[in-house]
């Protein structure tokens, strides 16, 4: 198993999470899992 975060999200962040999460049928943890994935593949990119 990986390291484990706690990320705290603002209440649009919060809401716009559970929408993707529901809009495609996985879990806000598995939504915010592809977001950081996206973000760091995206930074990659830019180095």
């Amino acid at each position: 198993m990986g390291t484990r975060y706690t990320v705290v999200c603002n209440d649009d962040q919060a809401r716009a999470v559970s929408r993707l999460a529901h809009r495609y049928g996985i879990t806000e943890e598995e939504v915010l899992t592809q977001l950081i994935d996206l973000g760091l593949e995206a930074n990659e990119e830019t180095v």
